[in-house]
């Protein structure tokens, strides 16, 4: 992982370059007689020349993912390097070259596919190897080590594969929730008992998140409202104390399917897609027009004629990706938060996807091309390098380890996805370490009960920021849209977390830039 600047002293020219996957941050930019660049936006806004105009096609975009996705920035102007990517600039920083690709995924996607064989042994070996390698170069240390630990599959993995090359107990730490439904920490002390590792949990609270979030824009420097934020600090609050570099799981969903939108996807585009498309936007209109009780109605009776578990709380997602042409605008509709752009004043109609397109392939395979190019960096990467970073504690990622992703895109999807579950191959390794049944359970995620607490603790802060007169001032939302949805979510009517925390970010956001000006 490296984002690096380069002066060629000879030939008067700046190399800026970022690593493969986006480990890492890179923003660059004119001003009206310079350029800068930088790893934190914090630190090109304190030039004499900055102005910080917020973009309001990236404030859209933002809406959409959670996240202001590569190339853009929330700042007119100022660009994120692309990962895998460098650019060169001249002139004086007059002249900045297009991004330029030194390591395509596309082109490794395409001849992994190309290539596929091997069976299921043979190709579980082979990861058992690559896995054992990649993690045991990223434990070189001469300081403290250590990994985080949710108690799933990635994490697992990395820690059992720590764990075999070490001859004394590895570092482990977990995150718990009150809230018995999204608590992960019981089922890694079960897995830390079992491994041997030194482990150290602690339970998060509504007062943690809530002491938290007035330093989320700080440490973020741009909105950035994936709520897993907060656990994702508060662990790495938690490793920084004992250890200075900890291993992280992150990748492997991306890699070997691990998402529960990888398999339902397949089912409902699969579906879908047999309804000519004129059939599929009269109903998505249909669906629009029916008030809150009768959407809720259509979509339990849906749920109920459908095999696929839990889908009722999906298919209002599923609403305006009725209407997708494709199905990588199905894919990119159904990851969507805010659907319209519309939601943002004077935010022109945003493009989703503007990644590489696989043609003749598998649509588990776009899907998964689709995260690598765009989740993973915009978003997983990016939150799990912030919240390291803010506490002087380094983040590694074994599964993205070039060589290892080389390997998952020669995975056939059989041995990605089978039964209803995805990471087969990824399973059949880890069960060489950890027995079955300590893993065999729902995928939970690592995340916070957004829901409950913006109706309970969190509400007057939220009421605070999406206040109809704070929201008419600002200029930025559609005050309609919002509070609407956020009445809604307030009453019960509606599932809006999602949509509220990209709003809330936002504004907490702004917020802190206010503050900043006035003290500076």
């Amino acid at each position: 992982m490296f984002a690096f600047a380069l002066w060629d002293r000879k030939e008067r020219k700046l190399y800026l370059a970022r690593d493969r996957f986006g480990e890492k941050p890179l923003y660059y930019g004119g001003l009206q007689n310079g350029f800068v660049f930088g790893s934190e936006l914090k630190a090109l806004a304190v030039h004499p020349q900055w102005r910080g105009d917020i973009d309001r096609d990236a404030l859209a975009l933002f809406m959409r993912f959670n996240h202001v996705p590569a190339p853009r920035t929330i700042y007119q102007g100022i660009k994120k390097l692309l990962p895998a990517h460098y650019v060169v600039i001249s002139n004086q920083g007059r002249t900045v070259s297009d991004p330029i690709c030194y390591w395509s995924l596309e082109d490794v996607a395409r001849q992994g596919i190309a290539r596929r064989e091997g069976s299921a042994a043979e190709l579980t070996d082979e990861l058992d190897h690559l896995l054992r390698d990649a993690v045991g170069l990223r434990m070189l240390s001469d300081v403290p080590l250590g990994a985080f630990l949710s108690g799933g599959y990635d994490s697992t993995m990395i820690v059992a594969q720590m764990q075999a090359q070490s001859s004394q107990p590895v570092r482990t730490f977990s995150i718990g929730n009150e809230q018995t439904d999204l608590d992960e920490a019981r089922h890694a002390a079960a897995v830390t008992k079992h491994l041997g590792t030194d482990h150290t949990e602690l339970y998060v609270s509504a007062h943690d998140a809530l002491s938290l979030i007035p330093r989320l824009p700080h440490i973020y420097d741009e909105p950035f409202a994936d709520s897993s934020q907060i656990p994702t600090f508060l662990v790495s609050q938690l490793a920084r104390r004992n250890v200075t570099v900890a291993l992280s799981g992150d990748g492997g969903d991306e890699l070997f399917a691990g998402y529960n939108r990888h398999f339902v996807g397949v089912k409902l585009w699969a579906n879908l897609n047999k309804l000519p498309l004129a059939f599929r936007k009269a109903l998505s209109a249909g669906m629009a027009s029916l008030d809150a009780l009768g959407f809720a109605q259509l979509m339990a009776f849906i749920a109920r004629q459908t095999d696929i578990p839990g889908l009722n709380l999906k298919l209002a997602k599923l609403r305006s990706a009725l209407s997708a042409r494709d199905g990588v605008e199905f894919y990119d509709l159904l990851k969507a938060h805010w659907k319209s752009s519309s939601v943002v004043l004077g935010a022109s109609n945003f493009s989703g996807y503007g990644g590489a397109r696989l043609e003749g392939v598998e649509f588990l395979d776009q899907m998964l091309l689709m995260d690598m190019q765009t989740y993973l960096p915009d978003d997983i990467l990016t939150k799990v390098d912030r919240a390291s970073m803010a506490v002087s504690l380094e983040a590694r990622v074994p599964f993205l380890d070039h060589r290892l992703v080389e390997f998952a895109w020669g995975v056939p999807t059989e041995f990605k996805v089978r039964n209803g579950q995805g990471k087969f191959l990824l399973r059949e390794v880890l069960h060489r370490y950890v027995p079955r049944e300590l893993m065999e359970r729902p995928k939970q995620g690592f995340g916070i009960p957004v829901a409950q607490w913006l109706r309970g603790p969190l509400r007057d802060w939220g009421e605070a920021l999406l206040d109809s007169k704070r929201l008419h001032q600002e200029g930025y939302f559609n005050v309609d849209k919002v509070r609407s949805s956020w009445e809604r979510h307030l009453s019960g009517r509606g599932h809006e977390e999602h949509n509220l925390w990209c709003a809330l970010m936002f504004q907490a956001w702004l917020e802190s830039q206010s503050v900043g000006k006035s003290n500076a």
